[in-house]
């Protein structure tokens, strides 16, 4: 299949790919497909090229779906593959691009497609997306690209996306079954509170007696809610769009909140084993990939996934910089494990410290998973308990009144 060649974008024109179909010089049909801002750009583009157009369409991309990090990680995994079996780069993104189930990636995959096609770098070209390519991502395919060996630098960045995704699935799995228990247990209590409640307090006003003071307690909630159930369900909604929010966009927001991640009992020591899996495996990638320790340095903060180890990585980056070893300089946040500085340290001595910090982070991960086993099955008995309480709670204080009438009629 033939395709045109493409010019490089104008600035501020908005661009489209159009498919085409013509006659070459020689009578052949041809077919491609071609970036440009209207179908008479295309036209005149292919005339020049001694091409009889016969048909062309702007091609569309229905439908929706985001580009995720999932998404990422398979194609990079795909074009990895693609590259070691011997397809053409520019071949590999049509096929992935094509193919692809969701329509947002295949238009991702073929604008990059189209820069490459007019000269640009692939390193380049993913930098033109960065919510999609990180820094760490842009660095190891440059270095790729460099050294000649793309197809095993992208198969070695597939393997660390997949096993970061791994650590963040397990993280959020872990995460989801309190959230989604305490989201649960809120509707249950809204819904007890405003439609169960007032029918006993009804009941209740019929026995012309005083109430325990539990059950006044409950009442009291109950006409609370009825009264400003508007309210609390905004309040609650708005609280926690404006907690999210600020945790993204604030720094001071993010560096509390990841200082009280590492310090809450239970949770705590899951995240921190998750970020340090990262932040070694990170680490151990981009120096295999042979980027220089503190360019390195330069990615790893920001993979950690938490605030507090990506000033920590500044630190460090800082000191190695000035020709402090890698060792002391990790020693000296006190963020780490002993037996992580001590590995470390003997990766530094024997030349081999890309292969020491892999089999950290797989130590790590595995940490990460008998760590979420061990939550799951301790959350699970602490869940009923609370919502035992919770709920008998509400029960006994509504049932206490009837059991006070049946002992002074007994």
């Amino acid at each position: 299949m033939a395709t045109a060649g493409k010019t490089r974008p104008n600035l501020g024109v908005k661009e489209y790919t159009f498919l085409w179909e013509g006659k070459s010089k020689d009578g052949k049909i041809v077919r491609g497909e071609m970036r440009a801002a209207t179908e008479t750009v295309v036209q005149n583009t292919l005339r020049r090229q001694g091409v009889l157009v016969s048909k062309i369409n702007k091609q569309r991309f229905k439908g929706g779906g985001k580009v995720t990090e999932k998404d990422i990680t398979l194609f990079t995994r795909q074009l990895a593959t693609m590259m070691k079996s011997g397809v053409p780069l520019l071949q590999s993104f049509d096929i992935v691009g094509r193919g692809h189930a969701n329509p947002a990636v295949g238009k991702l995959l073929l604008d990059i497609k189209a820069d490459v096609e007019t000269g640009s770098s692939l390193s380049a070209a993913f930098r033109k997306f960065p919510l999609y390519f990180d820094a760490l991502f842009c660095n190891l395919v440059a270095a790729g690209e460099q050294a000649g060996i793309l197809d095993s630098l992208l198969d070695r960045l597939a393997t660390y996306k997949e096993k970061i995704l791994a650590i963040k699935s397990k993280i959020k799995s872990a995460l989801f079954y309190p959230i989604a228990v305490i989201v649960v247990a809120f509707i249950i209590t809204t819904v007890i509170m405003i439609f169960v409640i007032p029918a006993f307090k009804e009941v209740f006003q019929g026995f012309g007696a005083d109430l325990p003071a539990p059950t006044l307690f409950v009442i009291a909630i109950s006409d609370f809610f009825v009264k400003y159930w508007y309210l609390i369900f905004s309040c609650v909604g708005g609280g926690v769009f404006a907690f999210f929010y600020f945790w993204k966009r604030s720094e001071k927001v993010q560096m509390f909140m990841d200082r009280l991640l590492l310090k809450t009992p239970v949770f705590g020591d899951l995240v921190r084993k998750s970020v340090i899996a990262r932040w070694t495996r990170t680490l151990a990638t981009m120096f295999a990939a042979g980027v220089p320790l503190v360019e390195s340095l330069d990615s790893v903060g920001g993979a950690s996934g938490n605030y507090v180890y990506k000033v920590a990585t500044r630190e460090i980056q800082s000191e190695v910089s000035t020709g402090t070893n890698l060792t002391t300089s990790m020693q000296n946040t006190n963020l780490f494990p002993n037996m992580v500085v001590q590995m470390v340290a003997i990766g530094e001595e024997s030349g081999s410290l890309d292969s020491m910090l892999s089999k950290i982070a797989d130590f790590f991960e595995a940490e990460v998973d008998d760590a979420v086993e061990a939550l799951s099955s301790l959350m699970e008995p602490m869940i009923m308990v609370i919502l035992g309480t919770l709920i008998g709670g509400m029960v006994i204080a509504m049932y206490l009144p009837i059991f006070k009438m049946g002992a002074v009629v007994g």
